[in-house]
């Protein structure tokens, strides 16, 4: 079975680049994508994906929230968060908000695409940086 994936950012030309990426690999189909946490939550309840790509910062309501409420809706989605920004306050709070894994935009595909493989099984990813 294939994991589904929704991506959530607010810049279209990454959104689009990481749905080519992961559109392009076996066994991971990209059901949604959303510019925003509010979108990103709409996107959930509707597709069901297994695993969120999202980002940290967006306007609105940012990564963050929306991971905290999509974890207090009882989601079954894991979240794999992704941001350009390496600061400490943004890895715990994503970890605090219920994310299953926390990404660098920087970091190279293949670990882009074991991380969305390996939360979707249900482990935690890391940026090792």
């Amino acid at each position: 079975m294939n994991v589904r994936v929704v991506v959530v950012d607010d810049q279209a030309m990454i959104r689009a680049g990481l749905t080519a990426l992961l559109t392009d690999e076996p066994g991971i189909d990209v059901v949604a994508e959303a510019s925003d946490g509010a979108q990103a939550l709409r996107a959930a309840r509707t597709f069901r994906p297994d695993v969120v790509l999202m980002d940290v910062r967006m306007p609105g309501m940012d990564g963050l929230e929306a991971t905290r409420r999509l974890v207090e809706a009882g989601s079954s989605a894991r979240v794999l968060m992704l941001t350009t920004f390496d600061l400490d306050e943004y890895v715990f709070g994503a970890l605090r908000a219920g994310a299953s894994g926390f990404l660098l935009k920087d970091a190279p595909a293949d670990q882009l695409i074991e991380g969305v493989r390996v939360v979707a099984a249900g482990e935690a990813m890391l940026s090792p940086s």
